[in-house]
C-alpha cells in the first residue's frame, strides 16, 4: 500500500523526469535556416522562401542551404536575383563568405554574390572587386522565387507582401 510520502516522492521523481525529457527535446529540435540567420545578426529575407533544409557546422561555420529547385526573382525593378538550389558558404557573427549559388545580374552580366557583411543598419554585397550597400530593411522579408517582395496574386488579384 502506498503512503502519502512514497506517493509525493513518486511525483516529484515523475515531475523531474518530465522536465529533463522536455530540455531534451528543445534542445534537439533544429532551428528553421531563417532562425540560424537571425542569430547571425542577418535578416531573414536575404534566403527566399522555400529553403527545405540547411546544414550548419557551428564549429566552423560552413552550412549548406537546399532549395527545391533554381529561384530567380526581381528586387523592386532593379536586381535580378538568383539562387541555385544548394547556396553554401562560411557564417559568423554579422558575415558570410566565401559564398556560392548565389548570383546578381548586373547590366547584361551575371556576377556570383560571394560574401555579405553586416555593416549597422546596412548589408555590403561583394561580387568580388566590387560591392553594393542596402539597408537591411529592406531584407526583412523573405522573396519568393519567381514572383520578389510584392506581387499579384492570381486567385484574388490582390497585391501581397511575402
Amino acid at each position: 500500500m502506498f503512503t502519502e510520502m512514497s506517493i509525493a516522492s513518486t511525483r516529484s521523481i515523475f515531475c523531474l523526469f518530465l522536465f529533463f525529457f522536455a530540455a531534451a527535446v528543445s534542445r534537439n529540435e533544429k532551428l528553421s535556416a531563417y532562425e540560424e540567420l537571425q542569430r547571425y545578426d542577418f535578416p531573414m529575407g536575404i534566403l527566399p522562401k522555400g529553403v527545405k533544409d540547411y546544414k550548419l557546422n557551428p564549429k566552423t561555420g560552413e552550412f549548406s542551404a537546399y532549395l527545391n529547385s533554381t529561384c530567380s526573382f526581381k528586387l523592386e525593378n532593379s536586381y535580378q536575383l538568383n539562387y541555385k538550389p544548394v547556396i553554401k558558404g562560411v557564417i559568423s557573427k554579422g558575415r558570410l563568405k566565401k559564398l556560392s549559388g548565389v548570383s546578381v545580374k548586373v547590366v547584361l552580366l551575371w556576377l556570383n554574390i560571394v560574401e555579405v557583411n553586416r555593416k549597422g543598419k546596412n548589408l555590403e554585397f561583394s561580387v568580388g572587386l566590387a560591392s553594393a550597400n542596402f539597408p537591411v530593411e529592406n531584407f526583412e522579408e523573405c522573396p519568393q522565387c519567381g514572383r520578389g517582395l510584392n506581387c499579384l496574386d492570381k486567385d484574388d488579384n490582390v497585391v501581397s507582401s511575402f
